[in-house]
């Protein structure tokens, strides 16, 4: 995770720094996506005890302008009024090509031009995208929109993830990720004891880092026409603990093993064995991060008898064993001065 010019830890400065944000509101834009980032500022201040961080919600005109559930919020500034800030997000929503206007475009072009930070929530990153702010950087924008943007935008380098830190751009999917982006952002600048006590405030059971993905629900690659590999994708999802074999899932489905590989294959992009471990494996992360269960005990829920195949087919999706993904989610909840438990 690479922080942008100017945003280094304040550790590292010796004092705490005053970080101003400001988030430019389009038209429609998302409510969820704005709220969960402005939160986690906000109750970064709070559990710091001090201002750490100041935020100015903005709009072309200076208006407030309309959610997507119809709400608006202010004040609401002039982007031209915005004065300085580090990073300047674009919320976006539903309609976003509608929202994207030539004013709009030219405005982040003329911030760019000025080294400004940019960052994007929701469809945010189609306008960064749009202006050609965000070719040749890694970049997020909500599942539902990312087939469509591969395609117009190919010189964006679009992840799955739920957000991306590249350089000065910082780009997000929808929802509550933002608030995952914010908190990981908090930790790079206040250290890692601020950002868990936000995420206790908020009743949340861990910080998603930048290597979480998106999960996108199979009808949405497929739609509704595909009966047979939704089928067979249910019919994983309910035999996690005895996995069955793709012979029996294509028996119960009523086609051949052949076209169910061919199925996932063209649709999913990977072949049906995969997709199924994959799912376990997802099972066996929020039941190691959210339950007592022993690592073993996991393991043996999401249909993996031997614990040394279940550790490496662990590492190799997330990138670490059970046991360190287990040992620092509980070293990040920590307060200062704690020590781990034996």
């Amino acid at each position: 995770m690479t922080m942008a010019p100017g945003l280094s830890s304040d550790r590292a400065l010796g004092a705490v720094a005053v970080h101003r944000f400001a988030f430019l509101t389009l038209p429609n834009y998302s409510l969820i996506a704005l709220s969960s980032a402005v939160e986690a500022l906000r109750m970064a201040n709070r559990v710091a005890k001090k201002e750490v961080y100041q935020w100015t919600l903005a709009s072309m005109d200076g208006a407030p302008v309309s959610a997507s559930n119809g709400l608006s919020m202010a004040p609401t500034v002039a982007l031209a009024d915005v004065g300085a800030a580090q990073i300047v997000f674009v919320c976006g929503g539903v309609d976003i090509e509608a929202a994207c206007t030539g004013d709009v475009i030219a405005a982040l072009r003329r911030l760019a031009q000025r080294q400004m930070a940019l960052g994007a929530l929701c469809t945010g990153g189609y306008v960064l995208a749009k202006a050609g702010l965000l070719d040749k950087y890694k970049a997020v924008v909500h599942w539902e929109n990312m087939t469509a943007l591969e395609e117009q935008f190919p010189k964006v380098v679009f992840s799955r993830q739920l957000f991306a830190i590249d350089r000065d751009r910082y780009t997000c999917s929808g929802g509550v990720a933002p608030l995952d982006l914010m908190l990981n952002i908090i930790q790079s600048h206040l250290g890692r004891d601020i950002a868990p006590m936000i995420s206790e405030q908020f009743i949340l059971d861990r910080i998603r880092n930048d290597q979480d993905r998106q999960h996108v629900p199979l009808m949405a690659r497929v739609g509704l026409f595909h009966e047979n590999l939704i089928e067979a994708a249910a019919l994983m999802e309910a035999n996690l603990e005895e996995p069955l074999s793709l012979d029996e899932i294509a028996s119960l489905v009523g086609v051949s093993r052949r076209q169910i590989e061919r199925l996932f294959k063209r649709y999913v992009g990977e072949v049906p064995t995969k997709y199924y471990l994959d799912m376990r494996l997802r099972r066996a992360r929020s039941l190691l991060l959210q339950t007592a269960m022993s690592v073993m005990e996991v393991a043996v829920a999401c249909g993996f008898q031997s614990p040394p195949h279940f550790s490496k087919c662990y590492r190799d999706l997330f990138g670490h064993t059970p046991s360190a993904e287990r040992r620092n989610s509980r070293l990040a909840l920590l307060a200062p001065g704690d020590t781990p438990l034996a």
